[in-house]
């Protein structure tokens, strides 16, 4: 159980000291991502960067992931065909669904990082950053999309992660840290005693106080 994702940042940051001298990018997937990575950002005097992943939902139950998309404008998508076939989803119709996801994902791009520019990942480590992980269906995405951006290598971290999920995952990077992984896992926020939705504003607010230097 962590206090919040604050002290999950701190505590993944340890695992990644060894990183320090390698001049790593992190990456958060916002909104509840981003508090983690601020404190691995700054134990590592590393940039701090975002990538935008958004959940494709089951029309009759959106909490329930049945694909993900990720980069600029949705590009990489990433479709759970168990998920879909016990929906009755063909490609095309969670092709379909993806399409307003697209739209919320390019507005929280324009949001967000208004004329920020990203930090190149190409030849670089990056260490893809999230509050946890239940399915896998956004950070699959995510891990995909920086995949296409050419780095060294993708570490992928997080606090509290199910046991599925992780095997899941484990093609996508190249090494994964997970500090907790429960023999039943019913939600990420079960994790933390203290786990409030973050708000657009303190996104944004996170990012100014984290200007994206090189190094």
């Amino acid at each position: 159980m962590f206090a919040d994702r604050t002290e999950a940042g701190r505590l993944l940051a340890q695992r990644l000291l060894s990183m320090q001298n390698q001049h790593p990018v992190v990456l958060a997937l916002p909104r509840g991502g981003l508090p983690v990575a601020v404190e691995i950002a700054k134990t590592l005097k590393a940039p701090l960067d975002i990538i935008l992943v958004r959940k494709i939902g089951v029309p009759w139950h959106r909490e329930l992931a049945v694909g993900a998309i990720a980069g600029p404008d949705g590009q990489d998508i990433v479709i759970n065909h168990t998920v879909a076939a016990v929906a009755g989803l063909s490609d095309n119709d969670v092709e379909r669904l993806a399409e307003p996801e697209r739209e919320e994902l390019r507005r929280r791009q324009s949001l967000y990082l208004g004329g920020r520019a990203h930090v190149s990942l190409v030849g670089k480590p990056v260490i893809l950053v999230d509050d946890g992980i239940a399915t896998g269906a956004t950070a699959k995405a995510a891990l995909q999309a920086i995949r296409r951006a050419n780095p060294k290598r993708i570490i992928l971290a997080v606090p509290v992660a199910s046991t599925d999920a992780l095997e899941e995952l484990q093609p996508f990077a190249d090494k994964i840290i997970c500090l907790e992984v429960p023999a039943v896992f019913y939600a990420v926020g079960a994790h933390y005693r203290a786990f409030p939705q973050l708000e657009d504003s303190e996104v944004i607010d996170i990012l100014a106080a984290h200007p994206p230097a090189t190094n």
